[in-house]
Formats: structure tokens, sequence, C-alpha cells
């Protein structure tokens, strides 16, 4: 017989110690052990918590943000690193599958940030490292798209398990791929939007988001949002008071678990700091996919095909030095942990 994983999930909603990567995975650290002591074996994060969101992408024009932009690439994180060793040397000491939302250096351009998802297993293994595939709206001013080779469900202890960051939970196709690989836990990084449209609800939107996801395929999903601390209020704004209200925005974030039928298994968290836990049992998956599966009975593959590009994508290939190609993409730039920005020097 089929064993489906019963288990704890738990969504973290909190703000980052704003662009210090050192606090913020110390945060990070201990906001697992807290979750873990909890009963979680899922934890997961907003997205970009290490070391937080380039909110100044909306409340500057490019060349005011230009400066803001360095001192981002300064406080992001390398893959592999000793801030990535700290969370899998976390997730590996409470026993705990890990979700979390990190700003990632390339290792080839000073010029190239990716907004990336890392998936760690309970025994410390890096499973996955999902760059974000669209930057939404104005982050195109921060960020590099991803590619498709890590649109991936991870085989885990509480089932197959896939990311997405804030808006491409938006993307259809994109939500597809992972179901059609046997997703039955999903989890939803997003961010705390208050600087969006004044009709726009974000805590609405992101419910509306994870409930559609969580219905159209028959799967659970955890969604974690970061929040705004009054640290990010008084970086960004500073005595500007129109921007410090618009910060201080309510509803701009929302975590919690939501279940195959659509609904909030526990009730949400909005704003406030903390962690929301709920019982998960995929066996609750089975009959609501009995109905509709839209990656099984309930869908016409001869009249519908999706095509995936998995591939990764470099910026070079040399044809003669494999070796040197594959030193070229993945090694770190010598200058990793020597930035100085004009703010700091």
């Amino acid at each position: 017989m089929q064993n489906l994983p019963r288990f704890t999930a738990a969504a973290v909603q909190a703000a980052p110690v704003y662009l210090d990567p050192d606090a913020t995975v110390d945060k990070a650290v201990a906001l697992i052990a807290e979750a873990a002591a909890g009963g979680a074996t899922l934890v997961v994060f907003p997205e970009v918590f290490v070391p937080g969101y380039p909110y100044w992408n909306w409340t500057m024009n490019p060349v005011q943000g230009s400066p803001w932009f360095e001192r981002l690439h300064c406080s992001s994180v390398d893959i592999p690193g000793p801030h990535v060793d700290a969370l899998r040397a976390a997730a590996r000491q409470y026993g705990v599958v890990l979700v979390i939302g990190v700003n990632e250096r390339a290792p080839h351009s000073l010029g190239v940030l990716y907004n990336t998802l890392l998936t760690i297993g309970p025994d410390g293994e890096l499973l996955g490292v999902h760059r974000k595939l669209v930057p939404t709206w104005a982050e195109k001013l921060t960020w590099t798209g991803g590619d498709g080779s890590s649109l991936k469900v991870h085989s885990t202890p509480v089932g197959p398990l896939g990311a997405l960051a804030c808006g491409e939970n938006t993307n259809t196709l994109a939500r597809f791929a992972l179901l059609a690989q046997g997703e039955l836990v999903h989890a939803s990084c997003y961010i705390s939007l208050p600087v969006a449209p004044a009709d726009y609800d974000m805590a609405d939107a992101i419910a509306v988001r994870t409930a559609a996801h969580s219905f159209e395929g028959k799967v659970f999903s955890v969604v974690a949002c970061s929040t705004i601390s009054p640290e990010i209020v008084d970086t960004i704004a500073g005595d500007d008071e129109e921007l410090r209200r618009m910060l201080a925005r309510p509803r701009s974030a929302l975590s919690g678990i939501f279940g195959p039928d659509g609904r909030p298994v526990t009730e949400p968290l909005v704003d406030d700091e903390g962690i929301v836990y709920a019982e998960i049992d995929l066996a609750k998956c089975v009959q609501p996919k009995q109905m509709h599966d839209i990656v099984g009975h309930y869908n016409r593959f001869d009249v519908f095909q999706l095509h995936v590009d998995n591939r990764p994508r470099t910026p070079v290939t040399f044809a003669t030095d494999p070796a040197h190609t594959q030193a070229f993409t993945t090694a770190p730039l010598a200058t990793e942990h020597t930035c100085t920005t004009k703010e700091e020097a």
C-alpha cells in the first residue's frame, strides 16, 4: 500500500534583518529551531528572506536605486557558500525539510542577481536551487530571470515537494509543470508588498493564488510571506512621511497552509510576525483527484501538450574544453566577500 506522509508544516511570516545576511541567517536558524520545537518537519520561509527585498525599485527611479543595487549585491549570498552551509546545518540539526528564499550572486557576473529558492532536505542536502523565472514588474531592475532547469519536484520525507516564488504562482504553465511531476506539497514564497497600487490587496491576492493552485492541483500549499519591520521602513523611507505611511499599509502580507479543497487548513496570519502550523495528511489528496485530476484523467493530452525546455542556460559554451566551461560557470568570483558600497566607504 502506498505510504502517504502525515506531518506538521510551518509557514514562517517574518522580516529579515534588512540587508544583513549574517544576522538574517541567524534569525532564520532561530525560527527553524522554534518551528521544529512546535513539531514541524516542513518549514517554509518567505521569498528573498536573505537579506531582504529591493523595495527601492518601487519607490525610486532607476538612477536613484542604482547604489541600492550595489548594496544588495554586496549583501547577497553565494551558492555554495557559508550562508547556505549554515542553513543546511540547521535543517540537518533540527531534522526539517526547509524552503527559503535568498538573493543569489551570479558566479560569472557582477551585474547579475537571482531571486532564488533553496530546498534543503532533513539531512542537510541541498535538493534544489530554483531561480525565479520572471522577475515581476519593477523587480526587473534587480533580478535576472532563471531557466527551466530548476523547475523540479523533489522527493522528500514530507512527500513530492515543489516551490515557486511570488508571481510565479500566477504562471499557470509553471504550476502545471510541477503538478505534472507529481507535486503534492507546494511551497509558495512571497514578500510583503505595501507599495502595490492602491486598489491591490496583497493579502487577498496571496490567498486567491494559493487557493487556486491547491484546488486545481488537489495539493497542499504552504505559503510564507515576509513582513515590513520598522527597520525596513527607516532604511527605505527615512524622513519621507508619505512613503512611511505607504510602507505601513495594512493587508500587505499573508501566510498559512491551504488544503486540496482550496480552503485554509487553519486561520492564516495577516501582517504580523509569527509561525502558522497545520497538520498535512497527503491521503486527503486522493478523493479530490478522483473528481478532477488535471494531470491525469481530467485532461486531454491528445489535445493539449506542454513542452518545457529544462536545459540549463550558461553565458558561454566552450566547444573543446568542458572543464574550463564548468569552472567558468560555477566558480565564485574572487572578490565575492570584499565588495564595499559607496555608503560604507
